[in-house]
């Protein structure tokens, strides 16, 4: 097949993922505005933000990956034009979601008293504490906000959640600045202050994309609320059957980059200040490939409504070959600006420096994690989401984390050796996921031939 045939996709991928990727770097940039403002204070406070949110991170990813689910079962639906079971997935996905929100709100109440044995710098767990207690309340704003956005984002309108994340971000820039040093009437609560502007401002981002959605023509059956006695437990069992191996593959891979945090601290107080920045800039860039993730679950589950299997074949590695591009220009742009980004965020000479030589192995694994998590969308609209979940536990917990903790020890290479793990984790990932889905997309083409001849 000509190169052209993949090529011409790139417009159609990058209009649904751009609004995805603007959203997801929403996300990110609450972290951004937090450790940018923080980091003013000194390196305990920045990695104390670091050490609450490695916490927060691991929920957060196991509540956004269970949402997930919801894509594929409306963009399968919207693709065979089933409006009825759309909207059931709707309704079902936004209960479950919300629940989630209350189950993750608890859990991290309950296990922060973990951050006493880890063997952190007790300075920075005194600080972690106050905001992880605060921080943690928005989890029941954020699920329900998550359940709208992947039900819009089945239906390929991915804008709108683009919108209500933006407005978030500015809603939580403005609380930051008044609550963390205490402008006019309101008081000086430094992280604390923090926490409190990322939980407006996802109460907001809830408010926004509710209203904005309802108001809708293109939304306005799928609002029609469904009564009580008409819950079916096949749909919730079909989420969960979807969303807990999805909220499993989220947790492996943020378990392991949060692992990085802990091993970070054993080294002190600068060597965890650095990691955080630059796992705060390897997180921007990886949110540009969760919204071809994203594009890629939309446009495959599509494909399987309408049962073409050569186009959904063709059209995932369409997105496959446009992120792979994307994430090449940001690793030579990682390269370059090494000693000028850290510099955004402390003026701290040994934190810069230490960041500047983890920004070279971001660079090397922006490839493979760009991929990676592409392939992995392109599977969630197969609804293949059982073997990847163990292809990602192997690669990022067998094959990645054991080399993190060998070469990641003081006497050995320090951070560099904690990120060297990363980069065997994720390109393990890319390569065997890529294996899965050439081998299901051929199968599917081979099946439906097979049918059509017999």
């Amino acid at each position: 097949m000509q190169l052209s045939a993949y090529t011409r996709e790139f417009g159609k991928n990058l209009n649904i993922a751009y609004p995805v990727m603007l959203g997801q770097l929403g996300h990110v940039m609450v972290g951004l505005v937090d450790n940018l403002m923080i980091g003013r204070l000194g390196a305990a406070p920045l990695a104390a933000v670091s050490l609450g949110n490695a916490l927060v991170f691991i929920a957060m990813s196991m509540g956004i990956g269970f949402s997930f689910a919801i894509t594929p079962l409306i963009a399968e639906a919207d693709g065979a034009n089933d409006l009825e079971g759309g909207r059931s997935y709707f309704h079902h996905g936004l209960i479950l979601s919300t629940i989630n929100g209350l189950l993750l709100f608890i859990l991290l109440l309950v296990a922060k008293p973990i951050l006493y044995y880890l063997d952190q710098p007790p300075e920075v767990v005194e600080l972690a504490i106050p905001y992880l207690n605060i921080v943690a309340l928005s989890m029941l704003p954020l699920m329900a906000f998550q359940a709208f956005k992947q039900f819009a984002d089945g239906l390929s309108q991915t804008r709108y959640a683009m919108y209500a994340t933006l407005l978030a971000n500015v809603v939580n820039v403005v609380f930051n600045y008044l609550l963390i040093y205490g402008i006019w009437i309101f008081p000086r609560l430094e992280l604390e202050g923090a926490a409190w502007g990322t939980l407006i401002s996802r109460f907001f981002m809830l408010w926004f994309v509710w209203e904005i959605l309802r108001r809708k023509t293109k939304f306005a059956e799928y609002f029609k609320w469904s009564k009580k006695e008409m819950l079916k437990w096949a749909i919730f069992k079909r989420l969960l059957s979807l969303g807990l191996p999805t909220a499993l593959q989220m947790l492996f891979e943020v378990a392991i980059f949060t692992a990085t945090v802990f091993l970070a601290g054993n080294l002190g107080t600068n060597p965890q200040a650095a990691n955080q920045i630059a796992l705060n800039l390897a997180s921007m860039t990886f949110m540009i490939a969760v919204g071809l993730g994203v594009t890629a679950t939309i446009r495959v589950g599509n494909q399987v409504g309408l049962k073409q299997y050569r186009e959904l074949r063709r059209i995932g590695y369409s997105i496959f070959l446009l992120v792979f591009l994307i994430e090449a220009v940001f690793a030579i742009l990682f390269i370059l600006l090494k000693d000028i980004l850290p510099v955004f965020y402390i003026d701290n000479i040994e934190v810069i420096s230490l960041a500047a030589q983890l920004l070279i192995i971001a660079a090397l694994f922006q490839l493979s994690d760009g991929v990676q998590v592409v392939i992995l969308g392109a599977l969630r609209g197969l609804q293949d989401v059982k073997i990847p979940t163990v292809i990602c536990f192997i690669s990022y917990w067998i094959i990645g984390f054991p080399v993190s903790y060998y070469f990641g020890q003081a006497d050995k290479l320090g951070s560099m050796g904690i990120w060297l793990g990363l980069l065997a984790g994720l390109t393990s990932s890319a390569l065997l996921l890529y294996f899965r889905f050439n081998y299901l997309s051929r199968k599917l083409i081979r099946t439906k031939e097979s049918i059509l001849i017999n």
